[in-house]
């Protein structure tokens, strides 16, 4: 894994798998053992222990030992910080949009305005 310099990044790198991202929805549910959570993947429980790790070592996951099973659950701060950076980004770019076409129809009435 390439190196990632912050929790953030950990995280998109976390959900930039669809395996990692499909376990993330089926805890939307509500938490769960691994072997239940396991289930419906086609692979090795190390192999899917693999995934679990890097979401819980990113922090979007929490995992506990409960008798003989290990549950899973969703950490939904690191969601928010996610969620919130997105919509950080979702501002700026709908500014600049709105700054380009402001700029657009100023340019297009001054156009007007020379041709009349």
């Amino acid at each position: 894994m390439p190196f990632h310099s912050n929790p953030l990044d950990l995280a998109f790198h976390a959900l930039s798998d669809p395996t990692r991202r499909a376990v993330i929805s089926r805890l939307a549910e509500g938490e769960m053992p691994v072997s239940v959570l396991a289930e419906p993947f086609d692979m090795a429980l190390p192999s899917f222990a693999q995934h679990l790790k890097v979401l819980e070592d990113c922090g979007l996951i929490a995992s506990e030992k409960r008798g003989r099973s290990r549950w899973c659950r969703l950490e939904r701060a690191r969601f928010e910080e996610a969620a919130n950076w997105m919509e950080a980004e979702r501002r700026c770019w709908a500014e600049r949009l709105d700054r380009l076409e402001a700029y657009l129809d100023n340019t297009k009435e001054n156009d007007d305005a020379k041709a009349v």
